[in-house]
């Protein structure tokens, strides 16, 4: 069987949720390889090989810490090198984020071959991995075939189940020869992001966003208190975060992040096609609006026409209620 390169995007070891539905994911097309970067690769092994991985190449050179995304791309290029020449390598997966996004193009770039991002789902196909995509304000949905080379794809978190599937997951070096551009544009210094406790946005089940109908950032209040009874991460429209009253962090849409979660409640959001870009994939879709012409109830499974200040409390409460 074909082997698939699998990117796993990790923080100090500890493999983050969207790596292990691309494991899934590489399954159904090959024996996924998986390739961990970084300081802590090494310890991402177990839980790589718990999820299907059939071998983990890893590496945990200074330069990937220190310089930009370019060490990244000659690490992953030298695993394709090293996959590619021992057998049949079926596609490069990667789970979707900025960073991983421009690794995928760089790497698409210097082996020649066709990249698909954002895929939603992705099967095997007699011409090849076939990729599903959510495209034009997710308006339409298509399914692509790389026709050059080694198909290089980016998979949107939630995506897939996390699924486990014991492989050997036996761990090897990977020699890396770092390029003269891999040391152009050097790290200087780090910010830690400060923890809201709450699930990364767009790794998130449920999503819990306000928009311009929240009317002030003393009033986002309301949202974070059913978000944290939901376990839920917080959103905002365009319209909120352009106000100053959430961070832009948290903003999703067309031009924040694209969210796809089991659960995504938008309260005081119109549903313009900006917004509705960067949710219209979430499984279930409840809307909170006293305009019931609001376009938000269009792509809406439940929606109530009410005031949010009066219905989202009182929804808050319930789930108390009955979390007991």
């Amino acid at each position: 069987m074909a082997e698939v390169l699998v990117y796993v995007d990790h923080v100090d070891g500890a493999v983050r949720k969207p790596t292990l539905e691309v494991l899934t994911l590489a399954r159904r097309i090959g024996e996924p390889v998986a390739v961990a970067l970084g300081a802590g690769a090494a310890a991402t092994a177990a839980t790589l090989a718990e999820h299907g991985a059939v071998k983990v190449l890893t590496n945990e050179a200074a330069e990937l810490a220190d310089y930009l995304v370019v060490p990244k791309v000659d690490a992953l290029q030298a695993a394709y090198d090293t996959v590619s020449a021992g057998g049949s390598l079926a596609a490069v997966l990667l789970p979707t984020s900025a960073d991983s996004k421009e690794i995928a193009a760089r790497l698409a770039l210097r082996i020649g071959s066709g990249i698909i991002t954002d895929a939603i789902d992705v099967e095997a196909g007699a011409d090849g991995p076939v990729a599903t995509q959510s495209v034009f304000a997710a308006s339409f949905t298509t399914r692509s075939v790389v026709s050059k080379g080694t198909p290089v794809i980016t998979v949107k978190p939630n995506s897939a189940p996390v699924e486990a599937a014991p492989a050997a997951g036996a761990v090897e070096e990977l020699p890396v020869t770092f390029s003269a551009l891999a040391t152009g544009t050097r790290i200087v210094s780090r910010t830690p992001r400060q923890s809201t406790g709450r699930p990364e946005l767009t790794e998130a089940a449920i999503v819990v966003s306000g928009g311009r109908g929240v009317n002030g950032a003393e009033n986002f209040g309301i949202i974070e208190a059913l978000a944290d009874e939901l376990g839920a991460a917080v959103g905002a429209s365009r319209a909120a975060v352009d106000a100053g009253w959430y961070p832009h962090t948290n903003q999703v849409g067309q031009t924040g992040k694209s969210v796809s979660p089991q659960l995504y409640i938008a309260n005081g959001i119109s549903g313009a096609i900006q917004h509705r870009a960067g949710m219209q994939t979430s499984k279930t879709i409840v809307a909170v609006n006293k305009d019931p012409e609001a376009p938000i109830f269009e792509l809406a499974d439940y929606g109530v026409v009410g005031d949010l200040f009066q219905v989202v409390p009182q929804l808050t409460e319930e789930i108390k209620t009955r979390k007991g």
